[in-house]
C-alpha cells in the first residue's frame, strides 16, 4: 500500500509517502511557515538532493494542497494521481486514557480527539487540521490516528499516577501520559528484531534523546513507565525543557518576581534545559564547540543532561529487576558518541560495557555499541516514526 503520513504542527507540516509492501519512502519533506508570507515546502528529490519552494500558503488546507500537487506533479513528483494514495496515517499527540493503540478515524473519533485539547492544547488542534485537510481534499480515503500517547497506556497505575488529591484526576485527567510513545514503540520491536530475539521476553531500556527527550522502560514490549509526564514538560533535561524540577521552586519564583502562569509556561518550556544553563545554545554541537573553547556553563549543561539520562536507566533497570537491552535513539541519541559512552560508563556496576572502537565512529546506523562479554547489550537504533505511523495504518485499513 501506498501510505501518506502527516505531521501537523501549529505552522507547518511534515509528509513522508512511504510504500509498505517495500518498505520504501517515496517521497519526503515539508511545509513551514504557514500562515507568513515567507512560507515554503521543502522536499527531497528522486536524486536526493533537496529543493525548496517558495510558498504564501494562509492555511493547513493550502500546505496539504500543496504536498499532494508536489507528489502528482508530472516533473517532481511520484504518483500519477491522488487514488494511487491508499490511505492516510496521521500523528496526533495525546488521545488522553481515550487511545491505546491506533485508530480508524471516524466523526467520533474526531470528536474524542478534540475533547483532549486541553491536554495537548499547542499539538491536538493543528494535528486536526491535517486530518480536516485530508477528509476535505480526499474525503473517500480512508485516515488513520496515531497517538504518540498510546504506547504509554500500558503502564500501571503506581506509574502514572501523581500523588496530588485524586480529584484531580478524577476531574480532570492529571496523571503521567507519556510521550514519544510511537518512537518507543518502534526502537523496542526493531532492537528485538535486529538482534534477533523474543521481544516478549526481554526488558529494555530505550532512550529518546534529542532537542526533546525521553526514556521508557519497556518490559515484555510494553511500557510500564517513562519520564515524561501530563505535558513533554517533564523528566529529562532538554533542549530548552526544565525536566524535572521541584514545584516548589516555580511557586517561590512566581511569588518573588509576580510571574503569571504563562510566564512560567514560557520559562519551563523556551528557556531552560541546556539553553537555560549554557546560555549558548540547544543545539548540542554548539554546546560541544563552547566546551572545546572552555566555557564552564557550557560543560556544566552537558554533564547535567547526562547525569539526568543516567538517573532514569538505574531507575528503571531497578523497576524492572533488570534490563537485557538498552536502546539509543533521537538526534542526539544516534549521533552523540561520547554522551552515549558517557552515559554507559559508570553503569560497569550492571555489567555494561561499550566497545569504544565500535562507539566512537557510529552516527545514525544501526549498530550494537556494547562489547562481546557486556552483560547488558547496548544498541543503536534509528527511529523511524513514519513507518511505524503506516504500519499500523496499513494494519487498520486492510
Amino acid at each position: 500500500m501506498k501510505i501518506l503520513v502527516l505531521n501537523c504542527g501549529s505552522s507547518s507540516v511534515k509528509y513522508k509517502l512511504i510504500d509498505t509492501a517495500a518498505s520504501e519512502v517515496l517521497a519526503e519533506g515539508g511545509v513551514e511557515k504557514i500562515g507568513l508570507p515567507a512560507g515554503f515546502l521543502k522536499y527531497k528529490k528522486a536524486d536526493g538532493s533537496k529543493a525548496t519552494i517558495e510558498l504564501g500558503l494562509i492555511d493547513h488546507l493550502a500546505a496539504v494542497k500543496a504536498i499532494l500537487n508536489l507528489l502528482t506533479d508530472p516533473a517532481e513528483g511520484c504518483i500519477k494521481s491522488f487514488d494511487e494514495i491508499d490511505a492516510v496515517g496521521h500523528r496526533v499527540v495525546h488521545g488522553g486514557e481515550k487511545f491505546a493503540e491506533s485508530v480508524l478515524i471516524t466523526d467520533e473519533v474526531k470528536d474524542m480527539i478534540k475533547q483532549c485539547y486541553g491536554l495537548a492544547p499547542l499539538h491536538n488542534p493543528a494535528n486536526m487540521t491535517g486530518i480536516d485537510a485530508i477528509t476535505a481534499l480526499m474525503p473517500e480515503v480512508p485516515q488513520v490516528a496515531v497517538f504518540d500517547t498510546a504506547f504509554h497506556q500500558t503502564m500501571p497505575a503506581k506509574s502514572y499516577m501523581y500523588a496530588l488529591p485524586y480529584k484531580y484526576y478524577k476531574e480532570d485527567g492529571v496523571r503521567r501520559y507519556g510521550f514519544h510513545g510511537t518512537s518507543h514503540r518502534y526502537v523496542s520491536q526493531r532492537a528485538a528484531e535486529f538482534l534477533g530475539v523474543d521481544l516478549a521476553g526481554k526488558k529494555i531500556i530505550t532512550c529518546h534523546i534529542g532537542n526533546g527527550g525521553s526514556i521508557t522502560a519497556v518490559d515484555g514490549g510494553k511500557s510500564v513507565d517513562t519520564s515524561m509526564g501530563l505535558t513533554p514538560v517533564e523528566g529529562l533535561m532538554m533542549g530548552t525543557r526544565v525536566g524535572d524540577v521541584d514545584p516548589g521552586a516555580l511557586t517561590y519564583l512566581m511569588l518573588k518576581h509576580n510571574l503569571s502562569a504563562e510566564d512560567v509556561q514560557k520559562i519551563i518550556n523556551k528557556e531552560s534545559g541546556v539553553l537555560g544553563i549554557s546560555g549558548v545554545s540547544s543545539d548540542m554541537r554548539e554546546i560541544d564547540a563552547a566546551i572545546a573553547e572552555g566555557n564552564e556553563l557550557a560543560k556544566l549543561a552537558l554533564d547535567m543532561y547526562e547525569h539526568r539520562i543516567l538517573k532514569y536507566i538505574g531507575a528503571y533497570a531497578a523497576e524492572m529487576g533488570g534490563v537485557d537491552i538498552i536502546v539509543f535513539t533521537g538526534g542526539v541519541g544516534e549521533n552523540q558518541t561520547s554522551l552515549r559512552f558517557n552515559v554507559c560508563k559508570p553503569l560497569a556496576f550492571m555489567g555494561v560495557e561499550i566497545d569504544q572502537e565500535v562507539n566512537k565512529d557510529l552516527r545514525g546506523k544501526e549498530a550494537v555499541i556494547s562489547a562481546p562479554g557486556s552483560k547488558v547489550t547496548v544498541v543503536v537504533i534509528p527511529t523511524d516514526e513514519e513507518m511505524m505511523i503506516a504500519r499500523d495504518t496499513e494494519a487498520i485499513v486492510k
